[in-house]
């Protein structure tokens, strides 16, 4: 039995609400459960230095997690001086995610970040942030349109993500922490609307695990990404 009993292939409840920030040029509070994670979209004219003058723009993001996002106050990495493994990791995998279905060259030599900012964490945290990222930046993209900055929209096709695991022998859907921590194995799997992997990470926690459990796993996320691309769709027509 799950900690929250739901069932092998059931989602936690998950909720994803616009503008919630009066500045960004588009932002998404995203809740998978009990984690949260706000994003914003800002935009910036003006690209990198090692794309300046290439006519195409850059889609990337920050990561970060606040002090009592967890059980136990966390230090600020700031504070610390420097960034974690961890979170560039995570960063790097949501700028990824984003620049797999965004036409760079549609945006002109602007940049948009995503700055995701973990509320309350309670597993899938970078999931989260990849599934609200592309509202965020969706909502950005639409305001360029329609401030007739751009001359048509940069966005190919939806992201986004879920995290499945093999929990007490079980090939399971969107881990929460209890379940994450206690895993035999676990998995983040980026998919885009059409279905295209953007990104797989999985890895044998307790134990190697069968290409079975792999195949298992796959199908719980696509079913999974299927419902959080319909979430997103409301988001946006909301």
């Amino acid at each position: 039995m799950r900690p929250s009993d739901r069932n092998a292939a059931s989602l936690r409840p998950v909720t994803l609400e616009t503008a919630v920030n009066r500045y960004a040029e588009g932002s998404c509070l995203v809740s998978f459960g009990h984690t949260r994670v706000l994003v914003t979209a800002s935009l910036e004219e003006g690209v990198p230095p090692f794309l300046r003058g290439r006519g195409q723009g850059w889609v990337t993001a920050e990561y970060g997690m606040l002090p009592r996002a967890t059980h136990t106050r966390g230090r600020r990495e700031a504070a610390q001086g420097k960034q974690s493994g961890r979170t560039q990791e995570i960063q790097r995998l949501i700028g990824r995610s984003m620049r797999a279905v965004v036409d760079l060259k549609a945006l002109g030599e602007r940049q948009i970040t995503l700055d995701c900012d973990v509320v309350q964490a309670d597993g899938g945290t970078r999931t989260a942030a990849i599934t609200g990222g592309w509202v965020a930046l969706s909502l950005a993209c639409r305001k360029l349109l329609e401030e007739g900055l751009i001359a048509r929209n940069p966005i190919l096709d939806h992201v986004a993500a879920v995290s499945c695991g093999v929990f007490e022998g079980e090939p399971v859907l969107d881990l929460e922490y209890e379940e994450d921590s206690n895993a035999e194995a676990d998995a983040n799997f980026v998919l885009t609307g059409a279905g295209d992997i953007v990104e797989i990470q999985a890895t044998g926690e307790k134990r190697g695990f069968t290409r079975a459990e792999f195949e298992a796993l796959f199908s719980l996320a696509q079913a999974g990404i299927t419902d959080l691309i319909g979430l997103q769709k409301a988001a946006l027509a909301a």
